[in-house]
């Protein structure tokens, strides 16, 4: 019914395209010919179709995604136009080699808006908007995003099996029925197998089933309306770092290590939100840094121009670097606070600086607006509303809040403190600033013996 309700869609005798739900079902949408309907009067008929009521237009949001990219659509974007210009997108905001490129499809999918507050989702209260909020939720859950210990995991698992299976039965809920459900109900570690992450509390520990079956039991008994049901999951899903966020691939210096003292790149995943921006290793699914935006500092290096080449701050052109998002926080050195530069290499430097300075604009850290019409993605702002170009089209400015020159203050804040991370480290010094080096080891391996 919902392919049927779709499909009126202006342009009927179009060949028809795929828009997949959070579910992971598709509604069937025949598109006018190029350049094609907007992504807000898509939205529109399908937010008609499924009869979702008026904040879904604030809520949801159309995006082109692909392996090697995602991008939120403004609603003034047109996907089949986009679609079009994909590999043009990839060659920038990718590292893809050319065969990937040309073998690289985006898909049309709905899914929760970046700039909608987590406040306001729990307002929601029609059954529709809300299975459709909490079956993103979960694609983001079960693909591994989120840095999650294992109760966490087994919390959120339990409240699956409540939505999917009804209330806890202790004769037909048993081990052996829902072990082949884990995949569908528990997160998948990126970079580990399936489960992975309930596995590192140790292989003599009950089996992943039996702690899933444990934590369903605790669930509560009895009918429940189906929206609490999935309102209590959103809930229990916002405490997870990464919530709601536009997430992107990424690099990080490691700290020099072993007996060559070598450092290298550790691939991370990058999380930007209305909140803030969270740093995890996605193999290892733990956090590594994560900071409101009351507590950092950024810069934009090495951006893309107009003609391809890099481009410095002041618009001079600049070696063939990684562009680099820098992110500056404060921490402490031998007991003494110190300010922290971290540099985060990524094709995507350029998405997150933009994504970050409309959050910013949208409230930062606190509750924030749902952003106006037309400004679902913070990269074409200057567009003309008639030829909605790529996100990313324009370089965007500089960080509102950019590193500070050399003897200007330094600002202060509360952070949470990083977990084994390449910082450079700077202090003030008179009206200078000044790099604080690590402190060097007092013995090393060679001379160690000769001390005997």
């Amino acid at each position: 019914m919902e392919g049927e309700g779709a499909s009126g869609a202006p342009g009927a005798h179009a060949p028809p395209a795929l828009l997949f739900l959070p579910d992971g079902s598709a509604v069937p949408l025949a598109l006018d010919p190029p350049p094609g309907p907007t992504a807000g009067e898509l939205l529109r008929h399908l937010q008609e179709a499924l009869r979702l009521p008026p904040v879904a237009s604030e809520a949801l949001a159309l995006w082109l995604s692909s392996p090697m990219l995602e991008v939120q659509l403004k609603p003034r974007h047109r996907p089949l136009r986009l679609a079009r210009q994909w590999p043009e997108l990839l060659l920038r905001f990718s590292t893809g080699s050319a065969g990937d490129i040309a073998r690289d499809e985006p898909s049309l999918q709905l899914r929760r808006s970046v700039f909608f507050p987590k406040s306001r989702e729990l307002e929601v209260q029609e059954e529709a908007l809300l299975r459709l909020l909490a079956g993103a939720a979960r694609e983001q859950l079960l693909s591994g995003r989120w840095a999650l210990e294992p109760p966490q995991s087994l919390q959120l698992g339990a409240l699956l099996c409540r939505m999917d299976l009804g209330p806890f039965d202790p004769q037909q809920h048993t081990a052996e029925a829902l072990r082949p459900l884990l995949p569908s109900l528990l997160p998948r570690a990126r970079g580990r197998s399936r489960l992975g992450a309930l596995l590192r509390w140790g292989s003599r520990g009950p089996a992943p089933e039996e702690q899933l079956r444990a934590a369903f039991a605790e669930t509560p008994a009895g009918p429940a309306p189906p929206a609490r049901l999935c309102r209590d999951f959103l809930r229990k899903c916002h405490r997870a770092r990464g919530y709601g966020c536009a997430f992107f691939p990424g690099a990080i210096e490691r700290p020099p290590a072993g007996l060559l003292g070598r450092g290298g790149l550790r691939p991370v995943s990058v999380a930007v939100g209305l909140e803030g921006v969270t740093i995890t290793d996605p193999r290892e699914q733990q956090v590594l840094l994560s900071l409101t935006y009351p507590e950092l500092c950024w810069e934009l290096v090495g951006a893309v121009g107009q003609d391809g080449a890099a481009v410095g701050q002041d618009g001079a052109a600049v070696g063939q670097e990684p562009p680099q998002l820098w992110l500056e926080f404060d921490g402490e050195h031998e007991g003494a606070p110190v300010n922290r530069l971290l540099r985060v290499f990524s094709p995507q430097a350029e998405l997150m600086s933009a994504l970050i300075e409309c959050c910013i604009e949208l409230g930062g850290a606190g509750p924030a607006p749902s952003p106006p019409p037309g400004e679902a993605t913070p990269t074409d702002e200057d567009a003309p509303r008639d030829e909605a170009p790529p996100p990313g089209d324009e370089a965007p400015p500089p960080g509102a809040a950019p590193l500070p020159p050399a003897g200007a203050p330094l600002r202060r804040h509360q952070s949470s403190g990083p977990r084994r991370l390449a910082t450079i480290d700077y202090v003030r010094d008179g009206q200078q600033l000044r790099r604080v080096q690590p402190p060097r080891r007092s013995a090393s391996f060679f001379t160690r013996g000769e001390r005997g």
